[in-house]
């Protein structure tokens, strides 16, 4: 709730529902359980009464330290595969990340960092990390610079722990360009118009990006909006 470049914007609305409405119901297409790891800010309440209202199990912890929130969520939960996801991506597709998954567990490797994020194909607003609680629980004992403590992730995918393997999870052509996550008022107005005019809370990752394709106005509310970098 303490965005600071669009402050409260998980419960910001669009179309009748709020963006983490959407958001959990996509995931929930993936056909896994879904956990909501937030933090003890009073702020942040209102996350933990939504996980209640939707029966969904949640954990609460540090603001700055989401490695930890991530790694108490798992052990508490005894997860063995986490599925690594931001909340400000209301029109993420639980079933690319379903497809994802299998492709993950066939592969038979605790070793293994499959995302979509490092090899970038799909606009942001996808995004998915997996890996294994091996490797979490190495992040978690080993990781101390902050960007590795508040992205989670980092130290696993620059290969700090010895034997990691990346696998990357690509479209056959680069949709990069669009960016359907939401920092800001910006963001915000392209994903209300998406899933208002569009209807893109019922499509696909693919029928989404077509609409983009070939819509070529709506990538420029957005365009010139840039990434927080992991030292921001």
């Amino acid at each position: 709730m303490t965005s600071t470049r669009l402050p409260g914007k998980v419960l910001l609305q669009a179309g009748g529902k709020t963006l983490l409405q959407h958001h959990t119901d996509r995931l929930r297409e993936a056909g896994l359980d879904v956990y909501i790891a937030t933090t003890t800010n009073t702020t942040d309440d209102v996350i933990a009464e939504f996980a209640q209202q939707e029966g969904l199990k949640y954990c609460r912890g540090d603001e700055q330290h989401v490695l930890s929130r991530f790694y108490t969520c798992a052990t508490k939960n005894e997860l063995d595969v986490i599925v690594r996801v931001t909340s400000d991506c209301p029109l993420i597709d639980g079933h690319l990340i379903k497809d994802a998954i299998q492709k993950y567990l066939t592969l038979e490797d605790d070793l293994v960092y499959l995302s979509n994020v490092l090899d970038r194909t799909y606009p942001r607003g996808f995004d998915f990390e997996i890996f294994s609680i091996r490797l979490l629980e190495e992040t978690y004992r080993k990781a101390r610079a902050q960007p590795e403590i508040e992205h989670v992730t980092p130290y696993i995918y620059q290969q700090k722990i010895k034997g990691t393997k990346l696998v990357h999870y690509t479209r056959t052509t680069d949709a990069s360009q669009y960016r359907l996550t939401v920092d800001t008022l910006e963001d915000l107005q392209l994903i209300r118009t998406l899933i208002e005019e569009h209807q893109a809370q019922h499509l696909s990752a693919e029928e989404i990006i077509r609409i983009m394709e070939i819509t070529p106005e709506l990538s420029k509310v957005n365009a010139h909006v840039e990434q927080k970098k992991l030292s921001e």
